[in-house]
């Protein structure tokens, strides 16, 4: 366990690591969007196509040729796990920061109770 004075700044390191990863999400699902915007856009605009159903399904066919929309979704799908774990390692950090000032204070406790017992006993 590290010493208390170390833990805010490394909270406040986890939580910016959290928010770093939270704006390069919002980036991949704008760019996400982006590709599912084209797609439809595609699929409203062709004339075969006689109903929603067939415009959805190829919405999907577009979709699913286009690489750069798979490796955004695999992205998206890497930094949303790395946020989960950025957030649990943030909260890690608080619980053990919580616990260190608990044992502090059980620790001054003890040695202000140990005091007092020597001073009634006359050492």
């Amino acid at each position: 366990m590290m010493q208390l004075s170390h833990y805010p700044a490394a909270i406040a390191q986890a939580a910016q690591r959290a928010n770093e990863i939270d704006s390069q999400l919002m980036a991949v699902q704008h760019q996400v969007n982006r590709f599912e915007g084209n797609a439809d856009r595609t699929a409203a605009f062709e004339i075969d196509l006689k109903n929603d159903a067939q415009r959805k399904a190829r919405r999907f066919e577009v979709l699913l040729v286009n690489q750069e929309y798979q490796k955004s979704i695999d992205t998206q799908i890497r930094l949303t796990l790395d946020k989960a774990n950025a957030i649990a390692h943030l909260e890690y950090l608080r619980n053990q920061f919580s616990v260190a000032k608990l044992e502090a204070r059980l620790a001054i406790a003890q040695q202000l109770t140990d005091f007092e017992s020597k001073e009634l006993v006359g050492l």
